[in-house]
């Protein structure tokens, strides 16, 4: 995100997105076997190839039908497939894009971990990282690391929620 909170400009784009030379990516995408998006992000990645393996992806959507979508799930109901998800064996799972979904799951005490690349840059308007949202949680941060080529810092923290947090799935 930018430094500013937004994960994306006023537009979608994210041509303001550094790609450290630091950072082990392959490292990064062999936690996850699988990745959760919105609908916006789904479409937005369509036919680009970031260089990432193809875990098992789940797109949530209300008005998607699983014919719309080819090499990916088609889900209504975050809070039965993340609890289903939870309970398999396998991965960690990755929220990958999308802050209303990421706004969702939060209010759904789906979210238990958050990480975040911080880049140095002002979008001063755009997507939020989190839109307006009646979650409250609190952040322990578990570790940071900078790296100083484009003062990139990523922050890891697990999520405690606060009560008035929206409904447990546990």
């Amino acid at each position: 995100m930018s430094l500013d909170g937004y994960i994306a400009a006023p537009d979608g784009g994210y041509d303001w997105i550094v790609m450290d030379p630091e950072i082990d990516f392959d490292a990064l995408f062999k936690k996850y076997d699988t990745v959760l998006m919105g609908r916006k992000s789904y479409d937005a990645a369509q036919g680009a190839d970031y260089g990432m393996p193809k875990p098992q992806t789940y797109v949530f959507s209300k008005t998607l039908r699983q014919a719309d979508v080819k090499g990916a799930i088609v889900s209504s109901d975050p809070q039965k497939t993340i609890t289903e998800l939870k309970n398999a064996k396998g991965k960690e799972i990755w929220l990958w894009g999308g802050g209303e979904l990421f706004r969702s799951l939060l209010e759904l005490k789906l979210v238990d971990a958050l990480e975040v690349a911080v880049i140095p840059v002002l979008l001063g308007d755009g997507l939020p990282l989190l839109p307006k949202s009646n979650a409250r949680a609190s952040l322990v941060l578990t570790n940071q690391k900078l790296f100083k080529k484009t003062g990139t810092i990523m922050l890891n923290y697990d999520v405690q929620y606060l009560k008035g947090a929206g409904r447990s799935s546990r």
